[in-house]
């Protein structure tokens, strides 16, 4: 005689049978094992190849336009001066310009006392004439010299972060490898590298002559350099 069960009673089994069933889960490949994240840094110098001179004109007068004609003087005589020296014209460029009034803030009101004009320039040079340079501006109409600057031409900075490279690379995997070595792992392949990278011009000190008989103007540059650092993913078992 066949047994016949009511649904109900078959749908509870059936759903009992499942819970006693394993439970399936998901987990990482064995194949994709463990992962060391390290970072590595390097560093290349060299002597700097560009050198970037900062001068002003400057000049003040009673009206806007006297401030401003005699400063379009001052910047033609020296700019003149420094083609005659054998700088680039491309080399000499306008960093600032501007005419403003020089106020008197004594009293209850200001007021305008005068009108000063400036005309900044960047000059490159090499390295070995900043100093002539800074005498040729000093005679030849420049207010001031507000600063000079070492760094790298293009081509050399792209070479020495190369170098850089190279040697944060080579740092990286030396900290992996200790890594490894502690936590009694194999070390693997590279799985991501990724890099940044920053490089700072070396301000120097510069000495100016303390009389016009005395030597021209002393510049000491310092050595440029290129800092890279690394990420990196390395496998490990």
């Amino acid at each position: 005689m066949r047994l016949r069960l009511p649904a109900v009673v078959l749908a509870v089994a059936l759903l009992t049978a499942g819970c006693l069933a394993p439970l399936q889960t998901s987990s990482p490949s064995a194949a994709d094992g463990q992962q060391l994240s390290v970072s590595g840094s390097g560093e290349a110098s060299a002597d700097p190849d560009v050198a970037v001179l900062s001068v002003t004109v400057e000049a003040r007068a009673d009206s806007a336009a006297e401030a401003r004609d005699t400063v379009a003087n001052r910047s033609d005589t020296l700019v003149a001066a420094l083609v005659d020296a054998g700088v680039a014209e491309d080399d000499i460029t306008t960093q600032y310009y501007a005419v403003q009034p020089d106020y008197d803030h004594s009293g209850e009101e200001r007021r305008v006392v005068g009108y000063t004009a400036r005309h900044a320039y960047r000059v490159e040079a090499t390295p070995d004439r900043a100093g002539e340079l800074i005498d040729v501006a000093v005679d030849n109409g420049a207010s001031r010299v507000d600063g000079v600057q070492f760094t790298l031409s293009d081509e050399k900075r792209a070479e020495l972060r190369e170098e850089a490279i190279d040697a944060a690379v080579a740092d990286a995997e030396g900290e992996a490898s200790s890594l490894a070595s502690a936590a009694d792992l194999e070390l693997g392949e590279v799985r991501t590298l990724s890099t940044t990278s920053a490089s700072d011009p070396y301000s120097p000190r510069y000495e100016m002559a303390s009389d016009a008989g005395a030597a021209g103007t002393s510049v000491r540059p310092g050595p440029v350099s290129v800092t890279v650092t690394v990420q990196a993913t390395y496998a490990a078992n």
